[in-house]
């Protein structure tokens, strides 16, 4: 049976060693808070598992740039430790706890700017580095789900926003799930593009029907 905050728990003591509980409890209570419904540790479970598939498939990105296995885990547990869906801010505040908490471990500037930087990442959901290529595709891996728990997502991230009226979130929705249907590639990576790329452009087109009654325009079009 899954169980995501032992998943959490030993990614973090692999990190950290013995004793600083304290700081994987704050997580942990954070991801339970109760305006969270998409973004709890059961995200955060599966962002670290397809980490693990990523880089456990020989992912090697034509830069040549080297992959510290470590930052990226460390970006996948505080990616979204804050997360008030009213705030513009989320990312950059996770960021801050994140380089706060493993400053505490002895990490050098050099390690902890990179989290930073990959966690700030996922505000726009861009990748410029290899390590951020991984990260991004772990964290929208959800869009390229079975269409039933593709549902689940969207249902999950509607009940974060249930303080936005209906239109207002139908507007708001269309944009990005437009923004991401016409990008050239939705996933930076050979391995969950081959996975994932048709089912999340079809997962989004059938969204685009519910939200507006159209079919998204497509960049081939």
């Amino acid at each position: 049976m899954d169980d995501p905050a032992a998943e959490i728990r030993r990614a973090w003591k692999a990190l950290a060693g013995a004793g600083h509980d304290a700081a994987v409890e704050d997580l942990l209570a954070r991801h339970a808070e109760p305006h969270r419904r998409y973004h709890t540790a059961a995200h955060v479970m599966w962002v670290l598992r397809h980490v693990d598939d990523l880089l456990a498939a020989g992912y090697h990105p034509d830069s040549g740039q080297p992959i510290d296995r470590d930052v990226l885990i460390a970006a996948a547990l505080f990616h979204d430790a804050i997360y008030d869906p009213a705030s513009t801010t989320n990312e950059a505040d996770s960021a801050r706890l994140a380089v706060s908490r493993l400053r505490s471990l002895g990490w050098s500037d050099g390690r902890l700017g990179e989290v930073g930087e990959l966690i700030e990442a996922t505000a726009g959901h861009t990748a410029s580095t290899a390590a951020a290529c991984i990260l991004l595709d772990a964290d929208l891996a959800v869009l390229g789900a079975d269409p039933d728990d593709y549902r689940d997502y969207v249902a999950g991230v509607r009940f974060e926003y249930s303080h936005v009226p209906e239109e207002q979130w139908r507007v708001g929705r269309a944009a990005v799930v437009r923004g991401f249907f016409e990008r050239p590639n939705i996933f930076a990576t050979p391995w969950m593009a081959e996975r994932r790329e048709q089912r999340a452009r079809s997962n989004l087109a059938a969204e685009m029907r519910t939200l507006a009654g159209v079919r998204p325009r497509s960049p081939l079009d």
